[in-house]
């Protein structure tokens, strides 16, 4: 997400408690923070991927690889 989407976001919510938002202000708030928490589902699954663990055994197990590199949080 870009940094002008984000000041967006808090722009329309600084509005929101401040004065309140039109129906079309509203509308494109609900899409930016829908795709902001896609955006950070997104990071935090690649994040999770790339853990690697080093077992009792000394052998090196990539979670991304074990868990089948599940694509998106539920």
């Amino acid at each position: 997400m870009k940094q002008e989407q984000i000041d967006r976001i808090n722009e329309l919510y600084r509005k929101s408690k401040a004065e309140g938002l039109t129906e079309k202000e509203k509308k494109e708030q609900d899409l930016l923070r829908k795709q902001f928490v896609a955006d950070v589902k997104k990071n935090l699954t690649a994040q999770l991927n790339n853990i690697d663990m080093v077992n009792a055994d000394g052998t090196v197990e990539n979670l991304g690889e074990k868990y089948g590199n599940k694509s998106g949080l539920s």
